[in-house]
C-alpha cells in the first residue's frame, strides 16, 4: 500500500495558530540497519528551511559510539533550543522508543515516527555492501544481525504517544516522506494520524516473511494425507487447512512427542511468534554416515547413531539433531527410530525426517543451521549421494571455503565450514554451516576398505559421530555465548553489555542469541594430534591458530567468535570443574580458582590460575559481570609470584592471558621472565608470550572495567613475527640463538612493561 500523499499534505495555517507556530518536531526513525535512516536524515537536512539536529548513537560520543542517555540528553537540549530532531537509531521495539517519546524537554513537541519498513533482502544487501559505516555494521556479519533484529521488530502505534506515524514500504514511499519533511518550514505542521500501514495488527511485514523463513507452502507437493503421518496431520488441519501442503515430511518423529514437534514445524501463516521460536532452535541435519556408498552394516550403524545421540543430546539446550534420509522406506531411519524410542531419547531434541538434505526448508519447512556432509577424504565435490548433492546445492563457494579450513580429512574426523553468504544453501535454506565428516569404508570395491573389520569400523564410526556432534556443539556455543546485549550494542549503548542478569556461573544463556555465521569452528583431530598427543595435551601455553573471522579480512579481526575444542584441549576444563579428581596436580584449590603448574612450562616458573566458572572458555567470553573473578585470579597469581620472589629475589614475573588459547577454560599465566625451559622450542611459543598476543592481566582488568570486554589481539601474524629479545628487542634467527642471548642480556625491560604493574619484581628492583 502506497503512502496516502493527500493525507500527507501539510496543514499550513498562518491564522491564529499561536500554539502551533514554531513547535519543534521529534522524528523517531524506525528501521533495520540498511533501511536508509541516515540517508533519510541527510536528504531532509540538506534542503529543509527548518533547523534540524540528527541524534545518532553511533557518533554521539565525539564521533564515536555512545549511549542512549547521551542521545536523550542531546535531544532534549536541541528541542529546548527550538530545533527539530531526528532520532537516528533502529528503535525496533516499544521499549527502545519509549524514553524518547516521553522525553521531557520543557517545550511542546510533536513526536512523529517514520517507519522504513523496506524489504529485508534490500536492507541486508545494503548492509553487507556498504563500507565505512559509522557503527561498523557491514560485510558478512551484517546479514544475520539484520535478519535477527527484524524478527524481533515491534511496529509503533499511536497509543505509544506518537502524534503521527508514516510507514514506508518502498523507495517511492521514502521519497514522498522525504519531500514532506523537507517542505516542512519553521512555522508549518503535518497532520496527525497513522499513514501507509498495511496491516495494523502485523508484527512483521508480510513482504519479508519468506526471507525470515516463514513457510509458504507450495501447492504442487500434494496433500497432507500423502505426505504427513496421520498422528500429526489432523491437528495441523485444524490449525490451518493449508499448512500441511508442501511439507515433504513423512514426519518420522519419535514416540508420542511427534505431535508436538510436528505442530512446532507446521507454521501457521498468521503466527509470527511460532516461526521465531522454531527459528531459535539450532538444528543439525545429518545423513547416516557410511551406510550408503561405504556399505556399513545398518544394524551396527543404527546402534552407534543412537548411542552417540544419547551421549550428546543431554548437552543440547536450545538445539536438536535430525537424522535425514531421502527414502520413505529407509531401513536406517526405521532402525534408529525404534531404538531411540526404546531408550526414551527426547524426541524434541532428536527425530528423523524424510527429505532432500539440501532443501529441508524450501520443500519441507525444516530450518537447519547446519547440515552434515558424508564427505570423501579429498573434501572435493563429485562422486554421488549426499556429497555431490551438497556441493552442487551450495555452489562453488563451499569448495573455496572448505579449502580454507582443510585440504583433506581422515576417517573418523570432521571439519566445520561456515557457508559464505552468497551460497544458495545460505540464501535459500538459511544453512549457515556445513560439517564435513568422513566415516569408515566397508565397501571392498572402494579404496582403503577395512575388509569387513567391524571392530575397527565401529570405532571409526563412533569417532566420526563424536567429531560431527562436537563440531555442532561449537556452533551452538557460538550462538549462545554472546546473548542479546551484543546485538543491542549495534543500536544502543556499550553499557548495555553490562547485563546484571547473567551471573558469573551462568554465562551461557538461552536468551536471544547472536548468530555468528562467519565463525571458524573447526573440529579436526589431525595427524599432528595423533603423533604427538601427549605433548599436545600438556602444551597448555601454546596458542591456537584457529579463531573466528568476522569479515574474512584478518586485519579486521576483533577476536574469536567461536572455537571448537578437541578432546585433547579439554584437560584444563575437567581440572577446573572437578578438582577433587586431580588433587595430585593442583597447588591450590579455592572456590573460584585452582592453581597448577603448566606441565610443559616455558620458563623456570610457569603456573596457571584456572577459573572454575562454566561458560568461560577464553578471554573473549569475559564481560563486565566477571570483573571480580578476574581480580581474584590476578590476586592469586600475584600471591604465587610474590612467594617465588621471596625464594629468589632475582626473578621477574608477568601475569597475563593468551588472546586465543589452545586449551579450553579461562586461565591466567604466571610466568617468570627468564624463559629458561627446554619446552620453549619454537617461534610460536616465544611470540605467544612476547607480543601483543599476550594480554597483561592488569590491562584486561582495566578494559573490562571501562568497556565491558577485553581487546583480543589474535592475528596469526603476531605468532610468526621475528624473534626479538624481550628486554633489548634485538632480533635473532632462531630459538637457540635467542636463548643464548637472553641468558646474558642485562638490558632493562621496556618502559611499557615497567608501567602499571605489568611486571612483578622483588621490592629491591622497584
Amino acid at each position: 500500500m502506497a503512502v496516502d500523499h493527500q493525507k500527507m499534505d501539510m496543514d499550513i495555517d498562518n491564522k491564529g495558530e499561536e500554539q502551533q507556530k514554531g513547535k519543534p518536531v521529534m522524528v523517531i526513525l524506525v528501521g533495520a540497519p540498511g533501511s536508509g535512516k541516515s540517508t533519510f536524515c541527510e536528504h531532509v537536512m540538506g534542503s529543509s528551511l527548518r533547523p534540524w539536529t540528527r541524534i545518532c548513537q553511533d557518533t554521539i560520543n565525539n564521533g564515536k559510539a555512545g549511549t542512549k542517555p547521551q542521545c536523550l540528553k542531546r535531544a532534549a537540549a536541541a528541542l529546548k533550543e527550538g530545533k527539530s530532531v531526528f532520532i537516528d537509531r533502529c528503535n525496533l521495539d516499544k521499549e527502545q522508543r519509549s524514553d524518547f517519546v516521553k522525553l521531557d524537554c520543557g517545550a511542546q513537541v510533536d513526536v512523529h515516527a517514520v517507519v522504513l519498513d523496506l524489504p529485508a533482502q534490500l536492507c541486508i544487501s545494503r548492509s553487507v555492501k556498504r563500507t565505512g559505516h559509522e557503527g561498523n555494521l557491514q560485510g558478512g556479519k551484517a546479514a544475520a544481525v539484520v535478519n535477527r533484529m527484524l524478527q524481533k521488530k515491534e511496529l509503533p502505534k499511536l497509543n505509544e504517544g506518537f502524534a503521527r506515524i508514516v510507514f514506508c514500504h518502498n523507495e517511492n514511499d521514502v521519497e514522498a516522506t522525504i519531500k514532506a519533511y523537507t517542505a516542512l518550514g519553521p512555522l508549518d505542521t503535518l497532520s496527525n494520524g497513522c499513514f501507509g500501514q498495511k496491516n495494523p495488527d502485523a508484527k512483521i511485514q508480510l513482504g519479508i516473511m519468506k526471507f525470515l523463513k516463514k513457510v509458504e507452502a507450495p501447492s504442487s507437493l500434494g496433500s497432507c494425507s500423502d505426505r504427513v503421518q496421520d498422528s500429526a496431520c489432523p491437528q495441523a488441519r485444524n490449525a490451518n487447512n493449508t499448512c500441511c501442503k508442501g511439507t515433504t515430511k513423512e514426519s518420522l518423529l519419535l514416540g508420542a512427542a511427534s505431535k508436538d514437534v510436528k505442530e512446532s514445524e507446521d507454521l501457521a501463516k498468521d503466527s509470527v511468534d511460532a516461526d521465531v521460536s522454531v527459528g531459535d532452535i539450532t538444528t543439525l541435519a545429518f545423513p547416516s554416515i557410511s551406510t550408503a556408498d561405504f556399505q556399513f552394516n545398518n544394524e551396527k550403524a543404527s546402534d552407534i547413531i543412537v548411542e552417540k545421540v544419547e551421549e550428546f543430546v543431554n548437552k543440547l539446550e536450545n538445539a536438536r539433531f535430525v537424522l535425514v534420509d531421502l527414502s520413505h522406506g529407509s531401513k536406517i531411519l526405521s532402525l534408529v527410530r525404534a531404538k531411540a524410542a526404546k531408550r526414551n531419547i527426547d524426541s524434541k531434541k532428536f527425530f528423523t525426517f524424510v527429505g532432500d538434505i539440501t532443501r529441508l526448508y524450501s520443500q519441507g519447512g525444516l530450518r537447519c543451521n547446519a547440515i552434515a556432509n558424508a564427505a570423501n577424504w579429498r573434501l572435493k565435490p563429485g562422486g554421488g549421494g549426499v556429497n555431490a548433492a551438497i556441493f552442487a546445492a551450495a555452489g562453488p563457494s563451499l569448495e573455496t571455503a572448505t579449502k580454507e579450513r582443510a585440504k583433506s580429512l581422515l576417517p573418523g574426523h570432521a571439519v566445520v565450514v561456515p557457508l559464505p553468504s552468497d551460497s544458495p544453501l545460505y540464501t535459500r535454506e538459511e544453512v549457515s554451516h556445513v560439517i564435513h565428516v568422513l566415516g569408515p569404508n566397508m565397501n571392498p570395491q572402494r579404496p582403503n576398505s577395512l575388509n569387513n573389520d567391524y571392530t575397527k569400523g565401529c570405532s571409526i564410526l563412533r569417532e566420526a559421530y563424536t567429531s560431527l556432534f562436537t563440531g555442532f556443539l561449537s556452533i551452538v556455543r557460538s550462538r549462545s555465548k554472546l546473548p542479546r546485549r551484543i546485538i543491542e550494542k549495534l543500536e544502543s549503548s556499550p553499557s548495555d553489555l553490562k547485563d546484571p542478569s547473567h551471573g558469573p556461573r551462568n554465562h551461557l544463556t538461552n536468551s536471544d542469541q547472536k548468530i555468528k555465521r562467519d565463525d571458524d569452528c573447526v573440529y579436526e583431530r589431525s595427524k599432528k594430534c595423533k603423533g604427538t598427543h601427549d605433548e599436545t595435551v600438556a602444551d597448555i601455553s601454546a596458542p591456537s591458530s584457529t579463531y573466528g573471522k568476522v569479515t574474512g579480512d584478518k586485519s579486521k579481526l576483533e577476536g574469536p567468535t567461536s572455537k571448537s575444542w578437541g578432546s585433547w584441549a579439554q584437560a584444563l576444563y575437567h581440572i577446573a570443574m572437578h578438582p577433587e579428581k586431580h588433587k595430585d596436580k593442583l597447588l591450590e584449590v579455592l572456590d573460584d580458582v585452582v592453581v597448577l603448574n603448566d606441565l610443559y612450562p616455558k620458563a623456570c616458573k610457569h603456573l596457571l590460575v584456572l577459573a572454575r566458572h562454566e561458560g568461560l572458555d577464553c578471554l573473549a567470553d569475559v564481560h563486565q559481570e566477571h570483573l571480580q573473578l578476574l581480580m581474584t585470579m590476578h590476586a592469586v597469581g600475584l600471591k604465587w609470584a610474590e612467594k617465588f620472589l621471596h625464594e629468589d629475589s632475582s626473578m621477574v614475573f608477568r601475569l597475563g592471558y593468551h588472546s586465543v588459547p589452545s586449551m579450553r577454560q579461562l586461565h591466567l599465566h604466571v610466568i617468570s621472565q627468564d624463559f629458561n625451559s627446554n619446552h620453549l622450542k619454537n617461534k610460536k611459543h616465544w611470540n605467544s608470550f612476547n607480543t601483543a598476543f599476550f594480554r597483561d592481566s592488569v590491562d584486561v582488568i582495566e578494559e573490562i572495567k571501562n568497556h565491558g570486554k577485553a581487546t583480543i589481539k589474535d592475528e596469526d601474524c603476531r605468532l610468526s613475527m621475528e624473534l626479538r629479545c624481550h628486554r633489548c628487542r634485538s632480533a635473532h634467527p632462531n630459538i637457540p640463538r635467542l636463548k643464548s642471548h637472553i641468558s646474558i642480556c642485562q638490558a632493562p625491560f621496556p618502559h611499557a612493561l615497567l608501567e602499571n604493574g605489568r611486571l612483578v619484581l622483588a621490592p629491591k628492583h622497584n
